[in-house]
């Protein structure tokens, strides 16, 4: 073994324990990766059985993690990783019956990209997972192959749970279904239930309740579940249960925009704030979003009170504001004080709000533009929470520096963690300011390469501020301009649609109605 490793009690036995029988348990099982550089290094490279092929990580961001299914539970006694370049400094291996609860079964903390060869490990699981911590190089995480030896637990235990009993169902919403059931038995022990809608597996459950979301309003879903232990043994499905979801809302209308208020008022004719405000009422929306540089240049509190309150500050009672750039450059003081609570709804300038069955997450970008890339932003740590946690079927963000932008500024490699987050967690619009200017993307991946299963990201720095100059359109960029206007966001509980309102009024570009993920 090439790297100082921490070997921990609770997974590891007696590194000097023999494991004769011992095979290969990850060639060319499934893999799924937190990101990945491009397609030609995807998960799957990293089970092959080659030395010239490989996964590697998106460039820049920690921290990054791969994740290999066996099949089946196993003990797991040696995992090997061989490094390419982009190797990691600090790093653990982790194990899980689920592929969603995680115990540490070692770390290392001074890797050095050799190749890596962790024996002696007794832990136990059907998963097992790199996550690295902290890179040794500005790229991001690499190795050729990742191999987990150990052995299956199929020659053992080989009866199955009993069926769960008792399957019922609780009130449904136009999107979710709660749903409980009695505990099933083992010989050995039960380790979770796997969901089953309408005879496909959906999820799986550690306890005996589940709540299925993401649902389509006014439509019947059969349910079912089954017990699984720690071999991979499976009850029978139990007796089914058939739910209707309630009918849908009839949706509500936002207004959206970024970089709004000058230094100017309606008495000049080239002041266009004002008028973005009119487009603002003329909506009548449910709430107004802000994506920052609510006002220029650097917002004091006067400034807030002699412009953007005049205009925009019409709506302040129904604004769900964040902070730009300009935001920062007095310590966001004029920001907070002029917007109140509102600026810091849960005690920090990133919250989430939720309308129908729309969950909204607003970020503070700022955060990303000076991180300490050796450690993981607390606003990184509470958004994996709020997006774990969220129920509802619909899902916006919004924040300051666009990833991916045509405009003056271009794309913007300090908000990589955060795109890719939304592109993990099926996150269905993305809007963000920064650039004055209005671009709507067809939804895209990781790599900014058009992928129906991305985020639709809106960039609407339209809102007043003067106007920049445009770069050539990315490929993947469904419309672009130089102008001002507000973004009318039509939302239901399943779908969403976007147009772009000029200042005379006129639509200048509108979305395909958009079905949530």
């Amino acid at each position: 073994m090439l790297a100082a490793v921490v070997l921990l009690p609770s997974a590891i036995a007696a590194a000097a324990t023999p494991q004769a029988a011992d095979v290969l348990l990850s060639q060319g099982k499934p893999v799924a990766t937190s990101t990945v550089e491009s397609s030609s290094y995807a998960g799957a490279k990293a089970v092959d059985g080659s030395t010239t092929t490989r996964w590697a990580s998106a460039e820049g961001a920690d921290p990054q993690w791969l994740r290999i299914d066996l099949g089946q539970s196993a003990g797991i006694h040696r995992v090997v990783l061989n490094w390419e370049a982009a190797y990691a400094k600090k790093y653990r291996i982790e194990v899980s019956d689920d592929g969603t609860n995680f115990t540490t079964a070692a770390t290392v903390d001074t890797g050095d990209g050799k190749i890596d060869d962790l024996g002696g490990l007794t832990a136990r699981g059907r998963f097992v997972r790199f996550v690295g911590l902290t890179r040794a190089t500005s790229y991001g995480y690499s190795f050729w192959e990742m191999q987990v030896y150990g052995s299956t637990d199929s020659s053992g235990d080989t009866q199955a749970p009993t069926t769960p009993a008792g399957l019922a169902a609780g009130t449904a919403t136009a999107t979710s279904v709660p749903l409980t059931w009695g505990a099933a038995t083992d010989n050995v022990g039960v380790t979770g239930y796997d969901i089953l809608r309408n005879g496909t597996v959906v999820a799986t459950s550690a306890t005996t309740s589940y709540t299925d979301t993401g649902l389509t309003p006014d439509t019947s879903y059969t349910y079912a579940v089954r017990a699984r232990d720690a071999a991979g043994n499976a009850s029978p499905a139990s007796t089914p249960v058939t739910v209707k979801t309630a009918a849908g809302s009839a949706g509500f209308v936002l207004a959206a925009a970024g970089d709004i208020a000058e230094q100017c008022t309606a008495s000049s004719s080239s002041c266009v704030h004002p008028k973005t405000a009119k487009l603002v009422e003329n909506m009548n929306p449910a709430a107004v979003i802000t994506m920052g540089d609510n006002q220029y240049d650097e917002p004091t509190l006067s400034d807030f009170k002699n412009y953007y309150d005049k205009t925009w500050g019409k709506f302040k009672n129904i604004t769900r504001p964040i902070p730009g750039n300009h935001e920062s450059y007095s310590g966001f003081t004029g920001y907070e004080q002029y917007f109140g609570a509102i600026a810091k709804p849960q005690g920090k300038r990133y919250y989430s709000w939720e309308m129908g069955n729309w969950h909204f997450v607003a970020l503070d970008s700022n955060d990303f533009v000076t991180h300490d890339e050796f450690a993981e932003p607390p606003q990184i740590t509470w958004l994996k929470q709020d997006l774990a946690s969220n129920t509802k079927g619909c899902v916006a963000a919004y924040y300051h520096h666009p990833r991916w932008s045509s405009g003056d500024h271009g794309d913007n490699i300090d908000s990589i963690a955060l795109w890719n987050l939304m592109v993990s967690n099926k996150v269905d619009l993305v809007l963000n300011g920064h650039d004055h200017d209005y671009e709507r993307f067809l939804p895209q991946n990781a790599d900014g390469k058009a992928d129906a299963g991305g985020p639709v990201e809106i960039v609407g720095g339209s809102g007043g501020a003067n106007l920049y100059d445009l770069s050539p359109a990315h490929a993947t960029t469904a419309k672009l301009l130089k102008t001002f206007g507000v973004l009318k966001l039509s939302m239901t509980d399943t779908t969403f649609q976007t147009q772009l309102i000029g200042v005379d009024g006129k639509v200048l570009d509108s979305s395909p109605t958009y079905t949530c993920h």
